[in-house]
């Protein structure tokens, strides 16, 4: 999908991202990279999501409809509440990754832009007696990042900053919206399109400086957050990619409903065996020449054992990646990333160690 280029690229300083990349019609920095993962950790900084793809679900049986054939628990999904949410294959596996608020009567959601056309396809042709219609909505995203950003908001006269997942109207349209991710200080705010740059100036008049996707990426993968396309690949499955989890557990699957495509794998993987692959952080070597790219084999003494999703540098952590590794992999084995030395974060290594109900549940027929 080709996706205009957004109108704040015309602020002075902005550097858009590489062509061909999934954020070429937005900013990736403006500037000062670093400087601006600085404000966006330590401050308050506004990043343009604009490339994301909107949508919303209007009817009486919007939420009920869509909590059958997606993996979350949203079917009494409040007012003002948000979740993040997954459709699977019927094998399982992650087509799509988004994010929806209830809100006035819609459920609004935003995707990546290369998913939202196949994503809203598909829910148009599974809506079949259901009282609910999927349109594409002409609302674009800002992100707003910061310890400081509550004052920036207080300033734009939002009162009442949300909590985690939940959201509030703005004036003169769109919704506020607060993330878990990529900081502990994040909000989406989804406004009209064409009230873009208005939103844009008011919230750096407001005291949230600019920054690029850049700025978000690194944060993003400092948190061990994939995104969908780059952290993962046409076999991933929600275990291997850490999605797994109520709308409490900041997660997008929820273990305790059924009747969605995909279930079964996502049922089988968690009570009976354990995920091929797990997410983790690299750390890369920095003094290398070259720079992997995303989709680069990681290898162990020449072996393949995984694959390379995003690489950024961060300005603490250096040049660090997203990758799906093994999961026999131990976090001390010495890798290679593309043509750069690698290791595993040792702090981002998942625990599942512990027994399956479902394995438990056998051994005890069998006397063990």
């Amino acid at each position: 999908m080709v996706v205009a280029p957004s109108p704040v690229l015309a602020v002075s300083g902005a550097v858009a991202g590489a062509p061909g990349s999934p954020d070429a019609a937005v900013a990736w920095h403006y500037g000062d990279p670093l400087g601006e993962q600085r404000a966006a950790a330590q401050r308050a900084a506004v990043i343009d999501r604009s490339h994301r793809f909107v949508l919303t679900i209007t009817g009486a049986e919007r939420l009920t409809w869509l909590h059958t054939i997606t993996s979350q628990h949203v079917a009494a999904l409040g007012d003002g509440q948000s979740a993040e949410n997954l459709d699977l294959d019927l094998n399982g596996r992650v087509l799509n990754h988004f994010v929806l608020t209830e809100l006035d009567g819609t459920v609004w959601i935003d995707t990546e832009a290369d998913r939202g056309p196949a994503l809203l396809d598909f829910l148009r042709k599974m809506v079949f007696w259901a009282d609910a219609q999927p349109a594409e909505a002409d609302h674009a995203v800002l992100s707003l990042l910061g310890p400081k950003s509550a004052e920036v908001l207080a300033a734009l006269g939002v009162a009442t900053v949300p909590g985690t997942y939940e959201a509030v109207a703005l004036p003169g349209g769109g919704f506020l919206r607060r993330m878990p991710w990529p900081t502990e200080d994040s909000f989406d705010l989804l406004v009209p399109r064409a009230r873009l740059t208005e939103w844009w100036t008011r919230l750096t008049e407001a005291g949230a400086e600019p920054a690029g996707m850049w700025a978000f990426e690194a944060l993003r993968v400092a948190a061990v957050r994939p995104r969908i396309g780059l952290d993962t690949d046409e076999r991933t499955i929600p275990h291997e990619a850490r999605w797994i989890g109520g709308i409490a557990e900041h997660g997008a699957v929820h273990l305790d409903k059924g009747c969605y495509r995909g279930q079964e794998t996502v049922a089988r993987v968690h009570n009976l065996g354990k995920p091929p692959r797990h997410l983790v952080l690299l750390h890369l070597d920095g003094s290398a020449d070259e720079r992997p790219a995303t989709g680069d084999d990681v290898t162990a003494a020449g072996r393949a054992v995984g694959r390379l999703g995003t690489v950024v540098d961060h300005y603490e952590l250096g040049p660090i990646a997203l990758a799906l590794i093994k999961r026999t992999v131990p976090a001390d084995t010495a890798l290679t990333a593309g043509p750069t030395a690698a290791a595993i974060d040792p702090d981002s290594v998942p625990s599942d160690d512990a027994p399956q109900a479902g394995r438990l549940a056998i051994d005890r027929l069998r006397g063990r």
